[in-house]
């Protein structure tokens, strides 16, 4: 078996001979390592695919601006085909750059032009059928369409991209579906119902994130882990409350959330966790001490005590990052 030097220096003639393209070396070592390569969602954008998404967000912005500029004098058929109608071009033009791994990025705009634009399609259809559209029971219609819709475009392509915008839709669904079939009750706080929404979803995330981060969909583990942590950790401190009207439960129990958080950024190898985890315990300091000293001359004191638990905690953070993160 040859030494690392000499597979380095083989690798090096390869690549000066351009016998094979960085990409492809890449793509080979992930595979050497159980994780299939994904190249839209696997490398740094640059500057060409920062631009593709742009453009794409731009195209959205621009459909949705004459809509509304033209909303009553456009005929159905005119809004249809300018939103459901630009949205399955979009689709189908994506199909057709993805086929290409030299064009996938400019694909994956077009699959964000399509995702961006069909919802306000079926929007327009469901609008001129008749249907309330401020009732969550329509929202959940549109949102389960568009989540099947790309479920099947990912069980049939199996490119990350449709599973980022399963994610989505899903969590989009979960939340009109929820509030459809319990947010109107009469018993149900509409603040506590979201917080506590937020915080199962956040939860999931975290689960999916892990559960990506050893097979194919490993891109996708960084994305998941950081919205996943913004929202358990967010929802929780929300949960809490505050004075005078603050959750005791949750305020106890928030400490042993951001430890455990800073605990697992070692175990699952996530950046997100420790950077959320370090922001949301200065957060929670500065929080308990505005409640509970804010008044006499225990509030001098206890923005010391909080200043150098602050620094204390970066300097945490910090060495966590160099022994377990550096590159």
């Amino acid at each position: 078996m040859a030494t690392k030097e000499e597979t380095l220096q083989y690798v090096q003639t390869l690549g000066e001979l351009q016998v094979v393209t960085k990409e492809e070396l890449i793509a080979a070592f992930d595979t050497g390592k159980g994780v299939r390569a994904d190249h839209t969602l696997i490398k740094k954008l640059d500057i060409a695919e920062i631009l593709y998404y742009i453009g794409g967000a731009i195209v959205f912005l621009g459909i949705t601006i004459l809509l509304a500029q033209n909303w009553s004098t456009l005929s159905f058929s005119t809004k249809v085909l300018a939103t459901l109608g630009t949205g399955i071009a979009a689709y189908f033009a994506g199909l057709v750059f993805n086929k290409d791994v030299r064009t996938e990025a400019v694909g994956s705009a077009f699959f964000l032009i399509s995702a961006l634009v069909m919802p306000v399609g079926l929007y327009v259809v469901f609008d001129k059928a008749g249907l309330d559209m401020n009732s969550s029971g329509t929202h959940s219609l549109i949102s389960g369409i568009l989540l099947g819709a790309f479920l099947l475009s990912y069980a049939l392509s199996r490119k990350n991209v449709f599973l980022l915008f399963s994610i989505l839709f899903g969590t989009e669904f979960f939340f009109n579906l929820t509030s459809f079939m319990i947010g109107s009750g009469p018993y149900f706080d509409g603040w506590k119902f979201s917080e506590y929404r937020t915080l199962v979803v956040g939860i999931s995330y975290m689960f999916l994130g892990y559960a990506f981060s050893k097979n194919e969909h490993a891109p996708l583990s960084g994305f998941l882990y950081g919205f996943g942590v913004l929202g358990f950790l967010g929802s929780a401190m929300f949960l809490g409350g505050w004075k005078p009207n603050q959750n005791v439960f949750w305020e106890l129990i928030y400490p042993v959330l951001i430890f455990g958080t800073l605990f697992l950024s070692v175990y699952v190898k996530s950046r997100s966790f420790l950077t959320w985890g370090t922001i949301f315990l200065m957060m929670y300091i500065l929080k308990i001490t505005s409640e509970y000293f804010s008044s006499g001359l225990g509030w001098p004191l206890a923005l010391v005590i909080a200043g150098l638990a602050m620094i204390g905690i970066g300097y945490l953070s910090l060495s966590l990052k160099n022994k377990y993160f550096s590159a």
